[in-house]
């Protein structure tokens, strides 16, 4: 998975649309080899991981020896329907390419939802590379989970890969609205 150039970069991109700074805590579901955990450790604060392959977490804890070392990362095995509990709220949440294997999508965003702090960010990133699958199509269906969840200030941006890449970015209200 990080040997594929649009992996990279797709993973770098969707990193880098959340904008987080020096002091934010970040969440990524499903990291994979840890490509954006690396992007977002140059950034954030403090990184949180989660992914249920055993392969991942060894290829991204190779990725990210330094950081981890330095504890500015933390990955963790396990799935998102077993997510940590974090001492802190979130600033910033990340899945790649994951939304689609979670069982109760709507279900996990709240859960989400809720460990992000208010005016906190989310950004749900997808390539679609099956059959008939647009990204226009799988934009619709991010924004829709993401409403259905009590997101809010929902934007859509697209890169221009082989196939193309969206991500649908949403806001954790700050009206403390269920």
């Amino acid at each position: 998975m990080a040997h594929r150039r649009s992996n990279r970069q797709r993973n770098r991109w969707a990193a880098s649309l959340l904008n987080v700074g020096p002091t934010d805590r970040v969440l990524e579901i499903g990291f994979g080899p840890g490509i954006a955990i690396a992007e977002l450790a140059r950034q954030a604060g403090r990184v949180y991981g989660i992914d249920h392959s055993k392969l991942m977490m060894r290829q991204a804890a190779r990725r990210n020896a330094a950081a981890v070392r330095a504890d500015r990362v933390r990955l963790m095995h396990t799935s998102v329907d077993d997510l940590p509990s974090f001492d802190h709220p979130l600033d910033a949440i990340l899945a790649v390419n994951s939304v689609g294997f979670w069982p109760d999508p709507v279900g996990r965003l709240r859960q989400l939802r809720r460990a992000l702090r208010p005016g906190g960010r989310i950004a749900l990133a997808s390539q679609p590379r099956c059959p008939g699958v647009t990204t226009t199509g799988a934009a619709e269906q991010l924004h829709y989970l993401l409403t259905q969840a009590g997101f809010t200030h929902i934007q859509v941006e697209t890169m221009d890969l082989t196939p193309a890449v969206v991500c649908v970015l949403a806001t954790n209200p700050t009206d403390g609205q269920p």
